[in-house]
Order: C-alpha cells, then structure tokens, then sequence
C-alpha cells in the first residue's frame, strides 16, 4: 500500500515522481470528464441528503489543500492532485453515496454491501490495492454505567481512505486533527491515517476498561451486601463484555496481520513502530477484558451461593417458627382437652332432669368430682408421656 497503483496507468507528466498516480482527464472531455469506471448517474454522485459527510478534505505532502462540500467536489478536486490524497469521512451514508464512491474508487461490491448493512464482526479484507478493515469501537457511558459500543468501516486505497461510521464512537474528527497537526506522519499515505484511527479506537477502549472495573469493584460490594438488584446488573454487565471481547479480540489478530505485510508492502518504519504500540495497547486491553468476564462469572457464582444460603437461612427460620407454633398448639389443644372434661361431667348432670338416678344418690356428687379428676389425671399423663406439655 505505500505504492500508488491506480486503475488506469498513465505516463507522469514532467515534473512528477516516478510512479503510479491517478489518471488525467482526457483532453477532449470536459474540466471534470468521464473516469475509466463506469460513472453513475448525476443523482448518485450528488446524492440530495448531504448531512452523512462528515468531513471531506484533499491533502498534498500531508497538508490540506482543500475542503470539498461534496461527493463530487472531492473526486473532481483530487483528480486534478495526481500526488493528493482524499480522506472521506461519513455517517451512516446513504446507498447512493456509497456507490457513487464504489465506482469512483473501484470499491468491492461485498464491502459496499457489509458498510451499508453495518452489524459485522471486526475484520481486515484486501480487494485488490484497496483494504477494507470494519472496526469496533466503544466509549462508557458514565450516566447510564453502560458501554456504547459503535462500528466503523473503513476503505483505503492508494490515495484515498474513506471512513463509514455507524453509531456516536469513535469522535474521528479529533483524529483528522492530530494528523493534521503532524503533517510529516500524514505525508505517508492513507496507511498513516488508518494506524491513527486504529490507535484512536484502541485508546477509546481504556476509558471503558477504567468504567467497567469500577462497576465491578461496586457489584462486588452489592453483593456481599446482599443487595437483590445485583444479579441483573452482573448479567447485563456480562453481556457487554461479550460484545467487547468481539470487539478486541479479532483485533489482535488483525494488527498481526498487518504487521507480518510490512516487507512486502514496504510500509514506512515509523509506521511500523506505531502499529507494533497499537498492537501491545490491544492485547493489554483484549487480556483485561477476558479478566473482567472471569471474574463476572466468579462473582455470579458467589452471588448464587449467597443468595442460595440466604434462601437456606430464611427457610431454616421459618421451620423453626412453624415448630414453635406446633408445639405451642400442642399444649394448648392437651390444656382444652384435659378442662374438656370436667366440663362435659359437669354440664351432663347440669341438665336437671328428673329421671337421673345418681340426683337422688347421697354419693353421686363425690363420683362425679372423683370421676372428674380421674379423667383429668388420666389426660394429662396421656399428653406428658407424648411431651404435648
């Protein structure tokens, strides 16, 4: 990629370096003629909704030399820069502009199509002399204690890169500056603009490394608190390090990748030491985040047990309760029981009828009251023996 190839090969004109450059317009067409490519309509270059271009600038030696308004104002004024290159930035762009810049630039169909349906996995394609590298980058919310995550798609080619971004991260505009503050960097080519947005979406990850282990060192607390709220904020702060190990984890992979074409792409030293940074930045980060979601799945574990012996406790104390209420019923039901029956002895020869012969018997009350004991004694000794009392 640190060569220049275009579509079209075409002799410098004097004065120019030697090498590839992209082609001039025929002399017979007009000021902004027919490319090489087949060219869309005039509606899809000038697509009507011009609110997704970010930002469109056309640079020189690392140095902006314009700042086209539009689509078509940047392919006509790189046209006429054979040594410039264009940085394209765009918001969720529309399906007209991506494919007027497919076939200005000779963008792959397939890239077209995942920058346009977004949702992808972090990856890096080459078609051709372009590379299409798709991004995840994510910021913390402090607000919410949430990660944000958004997507980014990314085309560079010999003198172009375009950025396709999907959600609020990463804020590309504090980018473009710091190149724009170092020219010599920028001066090398698309490359040194991708190591910057690939060290800009990396560095992004450490303030969300910072948040989320914050909220772990709070969970931790809720939950030998014994806070009940706890188990759902484990369970949504796990899904988000999920994402983010999506996010970081192909990234690893794909830096090394990068890194292992230096030679045969003649990528510039001082690239080389910035990719290599951005590398260790990402296996740090990648290392940090399996961490976090071992330890989410500890502390749920913990969490379950807690939980589950505090269960225990309450029903250990409700047993116990429902015991003492059985035991006290028990002494009651044998006291009701054991006054029963003088009761029932005493309102049987209450009821004043005259055939009752033991009336009239001079040792009828000293039976009854005997009898009354008997029972009595009788009851109580049946219900000690059973320890109802």
């Amino acid at each position: 990629m640190s060569e220049r190839p275009d579509r079209r090969p075409s002799p410098p004109p004097a004065g120019k370096r030697v090498g590839w450059r992209r082609p001039a317009s025929p002399p017979t067409a007009p000021p902004a003629g027919p490319r090489a490519t087949p060219q869309p309509a005039p509606s899809a270059a000038t697509p009507p909704n011009h609110r997704s271009v970010i930002d469109s600038a056309v640079y020189r030696d690392g140095r902006r030399i314009a700042s086209p308004t539009t689509l078509a104002d940047t392919f006509r004024q790189l046209r006429e820069e054979p040594d410039g290159m264009a940085w394209i930035g765009l918001h969720r762009p529309t399906e007209l502009e991506l494919h007027s810049l497919a076939a200005e630039f000779n963008l792959h169909e397939l890239a077209v199509e995942d920058a346009l349906e977004a949702h992808q996995r972090p990856k890096l394609e080459r078609y051709g002399d372009t590379l299409f590298v798709v991004l995840r980058a994510a910021r913390y919310l402090d607000a919410q204690e949430e990660v944000d995550f958004g997507e980014l798609h990314i085309f560079v080619g010999p003198d172009f890169l375009i950025t396709v971004r999907h959600g609020g991260a990463p804020d590309l505009s504090t980018v473009r500056h710091r190149m724009e503050q170092t020219p010599e960097l920028l001066s090398l080519g698309p490359e040194a603009a991708l190591y910057a947005i690939l060290d800009a979406v990396v560095d992004g990850y450490a303030p969300v490394v910072e948040g989320v282990q914050t909220d772990i060192d709070e969970i931790e607390t809720e939950v030998f608190r014994g806070d009940p709220a706890v188990s759902r904020r484990i369970y949504e702060l796990s899904r988000e390090m999920v994402e983010f190990q999506r996010a970081t984890r192909p990234l690893v992979g794909m830096l090394h990748g990068l890194m292992a074409g230096f030679a045969k792409y003649g990528t510039d030293e001082e690239l080389q030491r910035y990719l290599r940074d951005v590398a260790d930045h990402v296996t740090h980060t990648s290392e940090r985040v399996d961490g976090f979601r071992q330890a989410l799945t500890e502390i749920l574990t913990v969490n379950a047990t807690l939980v589950s012996q505090q269960q225990n406790a309450e029903m250990r104390a409700l047993a116990e309760a429902g015991f003492e209420q059985n035991e006290e019923i028990k002494k009651i039901s044998s006291w009701a029981a054991i006054l029963f029956a003088p009761t029932l002895v005493g309102t049987i020869y209450g009821m004043n009828f005259e055939d009752m012969p033991e009336l009239k018997w001079a040792g009828g009350y000293p039976f009854a009251i005997l009898l009354m004991a008997v029972v009595c004694v009788s009851l109580y000794v049946i219900f000690k023996k059973r320890d109802w009392l």
